[in-house]
């Protein structure tokens, strides 16, 4: 189980990856070694279509994990996936889903417009 100083701690430096910005895989490969600090297996998967595409993960994946949905403009773009996350983790994992979400936006069509999140 994680502390309440460690999610704080992973929460701080999720915003400093956010601040410091850029290419939006690089954001998200960043995110997902914060949390692998704290979680046995971390990754995202992208939203195409009515299915998931898998993404970037670390560690092995087993039964266990947990989904939280990462959604922007009302629409589910992805999703974070969780090795055993406790309940008490579940405010701060939805918290850091919401936060990746403009940098999830793999599968959307921009209609030809660049996208700056």
């Amino acid at each position: 189980m994680t502390s309440q100083r460690e999610r704080d701690e992973a929460l701080e430096a999720v915003d400093r990856i956010l601040s410091g910005a850029g290419d939006a895989d690089d954001v998200l490969r960043s995110v997902l070694q914060v949390l692998f600090q704290l979680y046995e297996y971390v990754g995202i998967n992208f939203a195409e279509g009515d299915v998931m595409a898998p993404g970037p993960s670390l560690g092995v994946k087993e039964e266990g994990t947990s989904i939280f949905p990462v959604s922007f403009d009302g629409s589910q773009v992805a999703e974070l996936e969780v090795a055993y996350p406790h309940a008490d983790d579940h405010a701060f994992l939805e918290r850091v889903a919401s936060l990746v979400s403009p940098y999830a936006l793999v599968g959307w069509d921009t209609g030809g417009e660049g996208w700056n999140p």
